[in-house]
């Protein structure tokens, strides 16, 4: 029985002590510093950019009109066609004009007749005064007889004037190259009676318009701008302009602005300006939505990439690795974006620094990281631009 009480407690022992043993062979080891990507701001040329909504318009627009009374007699198009300018469009009834000029030009030869006789009687009169033969109430009658048909000669040739204009209203030509509307009158039906029957619309669109509005708070920014040398177009230089229509991607259209109105609307506290865009394949045509864009500043200035930024209630801050591996919390002041992902720097951040910018939700500041910096030239604040390079430069009404 002693025996057994005594293996029995060893064996107690033993369990006891072994855990014991077992703990020291199996320290717990910390993990190693998570993994971030980081970047160095890059310092360059960058250009800032302001957008606008608008609405594309005709170069010129013309409404056609019936400017004589008659019925329609023809048309000469294809409803939506492209035609030249002096191109016969529509043809009014031409006889009743036809037959009124015959009348005038006949009054004309009438009153050229009338006139050349007073003008004989009047020499035969002033010959007979000068032989004093005759008396001088005679000439001035002759005299005045004479002076009334040149009158009425004047008259008359008025009158045919004004009637060959009429008949030259029959026909109707257009006035510039461009597309046609259908015709909004049928043949055979009476058209300028009473007023003048718009018959088709006519548009050239090539180049076209776009009109687009600016805040006054971005016109007193830019003309700021402008006053300090730093916008991307001087006074008295042409900006460039980006149209993009709703199907396009980024802004494939270039053009420049070519007017800007002469005041702010006091009702909307917008002003209105105007750009310019070619468009010899007609692709754009009058009354399309647009989006605008045009070039603000051009700058050297300090970039990130969008991604790279955080934000709490402080304000934005950067997350920057020192030289321990050690993550700080940077505030920053943030400007415009460029180039679609990345954002200026205005200040709080040096571009021999160390950001990061993959991998924030695993870097918390005062924090050890391991991080892991691309190759010369692959850079994550190195994003390609998406923006067209603006070229020209009319001084535009807004940024």
């Amino acid at each position: 029985m002693v025996t057994r009480r005594r293996v029995r407690a060893l064996g107690a022992l033993l369990a006891l002590v072994a855990p014991v043993a077992c703990g020291e062979g199996n320290r717990y080891a910390p993990p190693p510093p998570p993994e971030v990507t980081v970047g160095r701001p890059v310092r360059r040329e960058v250009t800032t950019w302001s957008e606008f909504t608008g609405h594309t318009a005709a170069i010129e627009s013309v409404e056609i009109r019936a400017r004589v009374e008659g019925y329609l007699q023809s048309y000469h198009f294809a409803p939506g066609a492209y035609v030249d300018a002096g191109h016969l469009l529509f043809v009014i009834e031409p006889a009743l004009y036809e037959a009124r000029v015959a009348q005038a030009r006949a009054d004309v030869v009438g009153k050229q007749a009338a006139l050349r006789a007073a003008e004989e009687q009047l020499a035969i009169t002033r010959a007979i005064f000068e032989r004093q033969a005759g008396s001088r109430t005679d000439l001035v009658q002759k005299t005045q007889a004479r002076d009334l048909a040149r009158a009425n000669l004047m008259l008359a040739q008025a009158n045919l004037d004004a009637a060959e204009l009429d008949l030259s209203y029959t026909k109707i030509y257009a006035p510039f190259r461009g597309r046609i509307d259908r015709n909004l009158v049928d043949v055979g039906n009476l058209v300028g009676a009473g007023n003048a029957t718009v018959l088709a619309t006519m548009v050239r669109d090539d180049p076209i318009y776009v009109y687009f509005t600016a805040s006054e708070r971005d016109l007193l920014e830019y003309r700021e701008l402008q006053r300090r040398n730093q916008a991307a177009a001087q006074a008295g230089e042409n900006n460039a302009a980006y149209l993009a229509l709703a199907t396009d991607t980024g802004f494939p259209h270039e053009g420049v602005v070519d007017y800007a109105s002469n005041r702010v609307d006091p009702n909307t506290g917008t002003i209105e300006a105007r750009a310019v865009f070619p468009n010899s394949d007609h692709v754009i045509v009058p009354g399309l939505f647009a989006r605008i864009r045009l070039p603000r500043t051009r700058e050297n200035a300090v970039v990130v990439p969008e991604a790279a930024i955080g934000a709490d209630q402080g304000g934005t801050y950067l997350l920057v690795v020192n030289e321990q591996n050690v993550v700080e919390q940077r505030r920053v002041a943030v400007g415009e974006r460029v180039d679609g992902e990345q954002l200026i720097i205005r200040e709080g951040i040096a571009t021999d620094e160390r950001i990061v910018v993959n991998g924030l939700q695993r870097a918390r500041p005062g924090a050890t990281v391991q991080p892991i910096e691309p190759p010369p030239g692959r850079e994550p604040a190195a994003v390609p631009s998406d923006a067209p390079a603006p070229t020209a430069a009319a001084e535009p009404a807004a940024p």
